[in-house]
């Protein structure tokens, strides 16, 4: 098949054009995916601890019913509280364990200004016999939203 100069020059400018397209879309799809990860990364990042407490046997229960009003109230009132799951040690009740998720620092921070926690912290620092705040890294934080939707879940 022999080509005339003409039909050459055409077919030369198709293949142009359409590796000029492409490169223009690849170069979107690279500009979208740095956007996205810099947006990500501009995001404050979570806070997440869990809380490792011993009460007093005799405060037990009374300190239980403070913390359940405390936890309810945080994760009800402030956006950037995002669990506050109290739980104890089936073998010792008196070993409370607290998982905490706040949005950010920030968030946290804002939290301890509330009065539901400054009711929460006096009137329960007498019933605590130790508290260690254990500060966590996230290994699937991408999973983490995944975890709370199946809670509210219909059945």
């Amino acid at each position: 098949m022999n080509l005339s100069p003409h039909r050459m020059n055409k077919q030369c400018a198709a293949c142009r054009a359409q590796a000029t397209g492409k490169l223009v879309s690849f170069l979107v799809l690279v500009f979208v995916l740095l956007s996205h990860h810099l947006a990500s990364a501009q995001q404050p990042e979570m806070m997440v601890r869990m809380a490792e407490i011993e009460i007093a046997p005799a405060d037990l229960e009374k300190y239980k019913a403070i913390l359940a009003e405390e936890a309810t109230a945080s994760v009800k009132r402030e956006p950037g509280v995002i669990a506050i799951f109290p739980m104890y040690q089936k073998e010792n009740p008196a070993l409370v364990r607290i998982l905490e998720i706040y949005a950010s620092k920030a968030a946290y921070e804002q939290h301890l200004k509330t009065p539901h926690f400054q009711k929460y912290k006096t009137t329960t620092l007498n019933m605590v016999k130790s508290l260690k705040l254990v500060e966590m890294g996230l290994i699937d934080a991408v999973s983490m939203p995944l975890l709370f939707r199946k809670l509210t879940e219909e059945k």
